[in-house]
């Protein structure tokens, strides 16, 4: 009929799981200290050590090597009560992400480092900031997180944001070839949260369009965002 568009193609959001394992870990300058710091457990300085680096910059994907090594459990910090700490601590090991702050329970958090340094358990925390820029109201909690080592993560560099594109690209089980990857690792913040964003965009524009993710859909998507 005339008149009659072709129809429109539909996309579904669908969950797509990234690969947390050692070996796709991207290794490089950015994150050689946090990879370190992993890989020297449990000879660590400190048996409660701290992540920093911004949004996307992989302490997640390093907690969850570090927590399959050690067998830790993992909670986010703004779940952390009194009740929960000793199940938490239960097999000696634990992650606590995405320490923020005002986002978490300061008597919780200062019950669990305690019960820690009395069971001797090892504790992996991750924040954006280091724990000395925190404002914490309890005195001895905040004197107890200051003195927690910091190892930081650093924004990637040329060939680990290209990398990280690709990984990301192959998360989502999309082929791209080299023009892809140069157009976006050219145009984008560099971190690994934008290179991430753009990726799922990317994604989700090329399924309802039907089209295949080439840098002309890269270059329309950019533009338009």
């Amino acid at each position: 009929m005339a008149g009659r568009g072709h129809p429109r193609q539909l996309a579904f959001s669908l969950p797509h799981a990234e690969s947390l394992s050692r070996d796709n870990f991207l290794e490089g300058p950015a994150n050689a200290a946090g990879l370190a710091l992993i890989d020297g457990w449990p000879e660590w300085p400190n048996r409660i050590m701290w992540l920093a680096g911004p949004e996307g910059s992989g302490k997640s994907h390093l907690a969850a090597i570090w927590a399959e090594e050690a067998g830790a459990r993992s909670t986010m910090a703004n779940t952390l009560t009194a009740a929960t700490v000793p199940g938490a601590l239960a097999t000696g090991a634990l992650v606590v992400e995405d320490l923020r702050a005002k986002d978490f329970d300061e008597r919780a958090l200062f019950h669990l480092m305690n019960l820690a340094r009395e069971d001797g358990a090892y504790i992996l925390f991750t924040g954006r900031e280091a724990p000395a820029t925190l404002d914490v109201e309890l005195r001895d909690l905040r004197s107890r997180l200051r003195a927690v080592p910091v190892v930081s993560l650093l924004p990637p560099d040329d060939q680990l944001f290209r990398g990280l594109i690709v990984k990301f690209c192959a998360d989502r089980q999309l082929s791209v070839d080299e023009s892809v990857v140069s157009y976006l690792a050219t145009r984008l913040e560099r971190s690994s949260a934008a290179a991430r964003q753009a990726v799922e965009l990317l994604d989700g524009e090329a399924l309802r369009l039907g089209r295949p993710v080439t840098r002309a859909l890269a270059a329309e998507l950019l533009r338009d965002a």
